[in-house]
């Protein structure tokens, strides 16, 4: 059972700004804002960071097994692996596939859901452009049909958090209504659209931008396409995968530059490799190759999720690309949090709200994870 615990001694990031020799008092399941009389005292070096939880609305798989697939102990095995990495809550991403399918993994996700052990569903295809496809099965893709959009919503029973679709094709403005109407995330993605298609799309209710740069058309000078409709406006948040190989260091840069913290949140895409190793693997129908962390289609080569793990994410972010933990914090925690509607329980370590917490250490190495007041890892 969770009791109460002082963590002191590290550096406490707040919404307000990180405190120095800081204090998160845990009571029981939740944070607490005074300490009981006989509550545990766990001492950290003062070089320890102590951030939210992360937080990722992206995410296939890990731990060898499949969101997208995989069995309701598979999903279980995955979600615990992201934890062990710091991810406290986490949806689960599909890809593209029948739809029956679909309506049939949405019921079994739900549950889950329901029972709290994820914390929604993101469907990603079967909506989405031929031409931007990725690690998609091209016979499975569809144009977006409002009705058929429902469908994956009302099988998902109130836990449809996002929907990715390309939304220059027929039927994409009615859809991304459709889903604005029913509280649920239209996330433009594996697009091909054009820089004024995806403005229409935004002004019809899209608020986040799928794996930005990835599976969309190049910035160009004359044609710059949706990535600078994206960037620019202020009812977009982007999506972006800083594992190094998604995105070169300048465009990751650029990317969080233009978007600011309060709009950009940190994903891993991860699939089933992630937290596990090298291998051949399965995503949807389509086998992909993992080599030195890298997944890619056995048939045509293209990157195919990735294995990427949010404590990896965070380091890159501070040691790599140079941003300030506070920014980092926003957009692995609070603004995923906030997309989601659950920022008055997650995304930040304020009294009230769940005790999810990472410990990382002076290098930004995950030395500690808590989820609601329980050790995942115990600080070591």
């Amino acid at each position: 059972m969770a009791t109460s615990k002082v963590l002191a001694g590290a550096q406490v990031v707040l919404p307000t700004g990180t405190l120095s020799n800081g204090r998160v008092i845990v009571d029981g399941t939740r944070i607490s804002g005074s300490a009981p009389a006989d509550a545990e005292t766990v001492q950290l070096d003062p070089g320890h960071w102590v951030v939210p939880g992360f937080v990722d609305i992206h995410n296939h798989g890990g731990g060898g097994a499949s969101f997208t697939s995989g069995t309701v102990d598979d999903v279980l095995k995955g979600v615990h692996t992201h934890r062990l990495h710091g991810t406290t809550t986490v949806v689960a991403s599909t890809v593209t596939g029948e739809m029956d399918f679909l309506a049939q993994r949405a019921g079994m996700l739900s549950e889950l859901a329901e029972q709290g052990d994820i914390a929604g569903i993101h469907f990603e295809g079967p909506f989405i452009s031929p031409c931007r496809k990725g690690a998609h099965s091209e016979a499975l893709l569809r144009d977006p049909d409002p009705a058929e959009v429902r469908k994956l919503i009302d099988a998902a029973r109130g836990r449809a958090k996002m929907l990715t679709l390309a939304t220059e094709l027929p039927g994409g403005i009615d859809s991304v209504r459709l889903l604005a109407e029913h509280g649920v995330i239209a996330a433009i993605g594996h697009t091909d659209a054009t820089y004024e298609q995806t403005q229409e799309a935004i002004d019809a209710g899209a608020t986040v931008a799928t794996h930005l740069y990835n599976a969309m058309p190049t910035l160009g000078h004359r044609a710059p396409g949706p990535i600078a409709a994206l960037l620019e406006d202020e009812r977009i948040t982007v999506e972006l995968i800083n594992d190094g190989t998604h995105l070169h260091p300048a465009s990751f840069e650029l990317a969080f530059h233009h978007a600011g913290a309060a709009r950009t949140a940190l994903i891993t895409d991860a699939m089933d490799a992630a937290g596990f190793g090298d291998g051949r693997y399965m995503l949807g129908p389509l086998e992909v190759d993992v080599t030195d962390s890298v997944a890619r289609l056995v048939e045509g080569g293209s990157i195919a999720g990735s294995t990427l793990t949010l404590d990896r994410a965070f380091k890159r972010s501070v040691t790599v690309d140079g941003l300030p933990v506070e920014d980092v914090v926003r957009a692995i925690s609070a603004n995923p949090a906030r997309l989601l509607g659950m920022y008055d329980t997650v995304g930040s370590l304020e009294p009230g709200k769940d005790a999810d917490l990472v410990v990382l250490d002076a290098g930004f190495d995950l030395v500690g994870v808590m989820r609601k007041g329980e050790w995942v890892v115990a600080p070591h």
